[in-house]
């Protein structure tokens, strides 16, 4: 007997949509099932997103979001449910980085990193969370009350990396305030919680692995190798689905065993 997660019915929200592993958690939702509204400032690659999910039998709406402005946020979730209906489903995806060590750090290339990962994280999960307590309360309209939000965590916020520091802080940020959620909002029925991944292959630094740099690297994973975006899908499923129900405050590495 196969055993299978059905997302039908749900209406999902996955930020920073455009690429890499929001654009494939976006198709893996879809592929389950939810309908899913694609979330990003990149427009037009949302655009050629949607109509790859459409094009596979799934439903998908585009937003515009500037996870650095609160107003962008209200208006994206506003707009999405006025078109989709009420959200059921967050991934909160939206991240951003850059290489250097501390001491080269500026004020700008700080907040540049907070601001999304952090402070953008945050209010996009507040926004989504107040409309689910309120439907949990019976004070908001919606087929389905509790909740799923998934914030996308690293495992750099669980072990510290080289030249990466204030994204390695920022994504401890992401952790804590995960379990804060998960505190507040787990009597409404809503599960917030975390996934960290590993060194994953996508379009961003899909060159680097070929590097000398990059070799390096992954000869000093456990495994001697980088994970695929679609490695991540399962967990993915589970962690927005009905059956996950008692799984509520979790961080969950899947990292290949790099953090071991």
């Amino acid at each position: 007997m196969a055993y299978q997660l059905d997302l039908s019915g749900r209406i999902a929200l996955v930020t920073g949509a455009s690429g890499g592993l929001g654009a494939q958690f976006a198709r893996t939702l879809a592929r389950a099932g939810a309908a899913v509204v694609l979330a990003s400032r990149r427009v037009d690659r949302l655009k050629e997103l949607r109509a790859q999910i459409q094009g596979e039998g799934g439903e998908a709406h585009v937003v515009a979001l500037d996870v650095t402005d609160t107003d962008s946020i209200r208006a994206a979730v506003a707009h999405a449910e006025t078109e989709m209906g009420s959200i059921d489903i967050l991934v909160n995806n939206s991240g951003v980085s850059t290489t250097q060590r501390l001491l080269d750090v500026r004020e700008e290339d700080f907040d540049f990193i907070f601001d999304t990962n952090v402070r953008g994280a945050f209010f996009v999960a507040q926004e989504v969370g107040r409309r689910m307590v309120a439907r949990a309360k019976g004070a908001a309209p919606g087929s389905f009350t509790g909740g799923r939000i998934i914030n996308i965590a690293s495992m750099a916020g669980l072990r510290v990396l080289p030249q990466i520091g204030v994204y390695c802080m920022s994504k401890a940020a992401v952790i804590q305030m995960t379990r804060a959620m998960a505190l507040e909002w787990g009597r409404f029925g809503i599960n917030v919680n975390a996934i960290c991944p590993g060194y994953i292959d996508t379009e961003i630094n899909h060159h680097h692995w070929a590097t000398e740099g990059g070799q390096k690297l992954i000869q000093m994973l456990p495994r001697k190798r980088v994970g695929q975006p679609q490695d991540l899908d399962a967990l993915l499923v589970m962690l927005a689905s009905d059956q996950s129900h008692f799984v509520n405050g979790a961080v969950i590495a899947a990292d290949d065993g790099f953090g071991v």
